[in-house]
């Protein structure tokens, strides 16, 4: 859902600007609640692992593809100030460096794909958790709900943005039929990945996953070669794990990425997305501008001079999963909470053990 230069006109693209720039703003004092020495490196693994993830774009209806947007995923696994800060970072680095999405229009992505998603998202998946049972399964089920809505909705807030400031005449009503109906099928897709991820990471290190921080696992015990649910006493406390070292996780973060930017990319559907299908069947796109950088030497995720499609969108993509992560660390990593500087807050329990 990246929209180019043109799109929308100066003066609603400059408003969304400064929201974009007012909530990240926000974002990076909020982030400190979030961040340590521990989980700032993570947060830039999740930046990553979205740049990379967004190169997959999977077929949803006749001549449309979709791909993850990741607010909802950001939000759950690093909290909603730290994900507003990562999608905002991966926007960044697609528009500079590989001419996705119009730098004009850099604020109308942050407020569409990364402010509203994140908010939309994390407030109904905390919304869920609440009421449902607090099992690893109900967060993955609940992180499933909230990436579906979280999709729609953005699609929602783009329109009511090209209502008031599109630059073609068109008929919004068919406009807001098509986007709503195209990215409810995109958010399916999306809920996907973002409950896959978060249930094969709450698996392994709960203590990792911010929206699943207070939730417990009930213990097991082995009874005549049966596991069978242990009394709930406080004897039958789980151990913690928040000690536990987070690399095992940020290298297998960090080397899936790659695979998926680097070779699986190769096979991501070629069709427009929502957008693009949705501006081209209805003419929002005639006073579409070409990308200021679209010579860049990564235009179009490729790299310049490397006449081997397979080896350049390779080649791309691991140059884009490198930068984000270093990126996204440099700033994770510069905004975190210091443990030294705040003990008390820094001491708090995070969770216990699983979910």
């Amino acid at each position: 859902m990246h929209a180019p230069d043109g799109f929308i006109n100066a003066p609603v693209s400059a408003a969304a600007g400064l929201v974009a720039a007012g909530a990240i703003a926000v974002s990076l004092r909020g982030a400190r609640r979030e961040l340590d020495e521990r989980t700032a490196p993570l947060a830039g693994l999740v930046a990553a692992f979205i740049f990379a993830v967004q190169m997959l774009n999977f077929p949803v209806a006749a001549g449309t593809s979709g791909h993850l947007l990741g607010g909802a995923l950001a939000a759950i696994l690093v909290g909603p100030y730290t994900g507003v800060l990562c999608v905002s970072v991966v926007l960044l680095m697609q528009a500079v460096l590989f001419a996705d999405g119009g730098l004009t229009a850099l604020g109308v992505n942050i407020t569409t794909m990364a402010i509203t998603t994140t908010i939309v998202a994390y407030a109904l998946f905390r919304g869920l958790v609440k009421v449902l049972p607090r099992t690893r399964r109900s967060a993955t089920a609940a992180s499933f709900v909230a990436a579906l809505v979280s999709v729609p909705a953005s699609a929602v807030v783009f329109t009511l943005l090209y209502a008031i400031g599109g630059t073609t005449d068109v008929s919004l009503g068919k406009v807001v039929t098509a986007m709503v109906g195209v990215h409810v099928l995109i958010g399916i897709g999306e809920a996907v990945i973002t409950a896959l991820t978060v249930g094969a990471v709450i698996a392994v290190r709960p203590d990792l996953v911010h929206g699943a921080r207070g939730l417990r696992q009930q213990l097991k015990l082995r009874v005549n070669g049966e596991l069978v649910d242990a009394p709930d006493t406080p004897a039958a406390e789980p151990e913690p794990v928040a000690a536990r070292s987070p690399r095992k996780v940020w290298i297998t973060g960090l080397v899936t990425s790659l695979v998926l930017a680097g070779f699986v990319s190769f096979y991501a559907s070629a069709n427009p997305d929502g957008l693009e299908k949705v501006a081209t069947d209805h003419g929002m796109d005639e006073k579409a501008e070409e990308h200021a950088i679209a010579d860049s030497p990564l235009a179009d995720y490729g790299v310049e001079d490397v006449d081997d499609a397979r080896l350049s969108g390779g080649l791309a993509g691991v140059i884009g999963v490198g930068v984000t992560v270093v990126a996204g660390t440099g700033v994770f990593w510069a905004v975190r909470r210091r443990r030294a500087d705040e003990p008390a807050d820094a001491a708090s329990p995070t969770t216990g053990t699983s979910v």
